[in-house]
């Protein structure tokens, strides 16, 4: 069963400056909420009850986000009348409960976040979601947690891109497709059009196997320097690893970039 989230914080969200030079990007409000809560209550209503931040230990805004009981109190306490503030102080109290915090003191890459994350990990596979994307309309999460109770397998979430924008993603090919998934055969990190094994991309949301912890801690360094999560999933399914992709339908935004979170508001009204 899978009961962890692994959320990557640590990177400097330097395509939203300079947004981003004074809020953490995964705090910036999307209609009212910022978009790491979003990511929080999918996992939630999907089955997850432990999420472990990933974070430099000097950006401590996240955590004073979730853990600033004092401020919430005093106000609390001359607004008694206040409804909706208390709901909002019982939620996050029990965000509380979910949340382990690790340190990534720079941005090393995905693979390296995990990494810091080996000593809370207990299961044969955890969630791995990437705050700069939002899903709408379906639950994503709990899709791909039916798609690994099914196959036991590992499982990516994708989607389907227009070919011309391939060299945008990292691109699945596959084996043995239906109508809701399929067997990954190979992994390419943005590909030309010309060698594209499909048109499906992935999105930021991936359970894992415990085991690539093993990979990951003897993986070269890749592209910038860093350790990538990608690298370790391409080895693994080489050496014949179950990897499933979720072919999700729901409604992907990339909150990432400027353009996108000046969107996502518009957007997340029309749909929720």
């Amino acid at each position: 069963m899978v009961r962890q989230a692994i959320i990557p914080l640590a990177g400097l969200g330097t395509r939203l400056l300079p947004l981003s030079s004074v809020i953490p990007k995964e705090l910036l409000p999307i209609n009212g909420k910022p978009n790491l809560e979003y990511i929080m209550d999918e996992c939630i209503d999907a089955g997850i009850r432990q999420f472990i931040f990933v974070i430099p230990r000097k950006r401590q805004s996240i955590k004073k986000y979730f853990f600033n009981d004092k401020f919430y109190k005093k106000i609390i306490k001359k607004k008694k009348k206040d409804l909706r503030l208390q709901q909002v102080f019982k939620k996050i109290k029990r965000y509380q409960k979910m949340i382990k915090f690790v340190y990534q003191n720079k941005p090393d890459g995905t693979g390296d976040a995990v990494l810091k994350c080996k000593r809370y990990l207990k299961g044969t596979h955890f969630l791995m979601l990437l705050a700069d994307d939002l899903i709408l309309r379906r639950n994503c999460s709990k899709e791909m947690i039916a798609l690994h109770k099914k196959t036991k397998g590992s499982v990516i979430a994708s989607k389907k891109v227009e070919k011309k924008t391939v060299s945008r993603w990292g691109i699945l090919g596959f084996k043995k497709k239906s109508k809701n998934f399929f067997l990954i055969n190979e992994v390419v990190e943005k590909p030309k059009l010309s060698e594209a094994p499909s048109n499906y991309a992935i999105i930021g949301r991936y359970i894992l196997p415990k085991k690539i912890l093993s990979v990951l801690k003897n993986q070269k360094r890749g592209k910038g320097g860093e350790i990538h999560i990608t690298d370790a999933i391409k080895f693994l399914v080489k050496n014949n690893e179950k990897f499933y992709g979720n072919i999700f339908k729901g409604k992907y935004i990339d909150c990432g970039t400027l353009e996108g979170f000046i969107k996502s508001s518009i957007t997340v009204s029309k749909y929720l």
